[in-house]
């Protein structure tokens, strides 16, 4: 019985992470400016790989019988490392001064 209730929580996890990162990779493509484009595979992403990767350390630590601290270290370093990136990019996006609905379209360079 605890074998058929592990075995569909494993699945959701992954049917939920999957879809988020799908939808993260959508926004990325889809939407229309480097600040939308850059919230979605910050959240969306984030949050869909961290259902994977729980529902990977599940499986794993009943299969081995023994707790699996690999994913939780990367699950650890994600929560960390996207909002850090996410800011730098917005950042170094900031100096360019150009309005957010033109913040993906090539800029002529003024050389004079």
């Amino acid at each position: 019985m605890i074998d058929l209730l592990l075995n569909g929580l494993i699945a959701l996890l992954v049917l939920i992470g999957s879809s988020f990162v799908l939808l993260g990779s959508f926004g990325l493509i889809k939407l229309p400016n480097l600040h939308m484009r850059l919230h979605a595979p910050t959240k969306a992403a984030t949050l869909g790989l961290t259902a994977l990767l729980l529902a990977s350390s599940l499986f794993f630590s009943w299969r081995e019988s023994h707790f699996i601290v690999d994913e939780w270290l990367v699950i650890l370093f994600l929560w960390l490392t996207a909002p850090i990136g996410a800011l730098l990019i917005a950042s170094a996006a900031r100096p360019r001064h150009t309005p957010e609905s033109t913040a993906n379209e090539a800029q002529p360079v003024d050389r004079s």
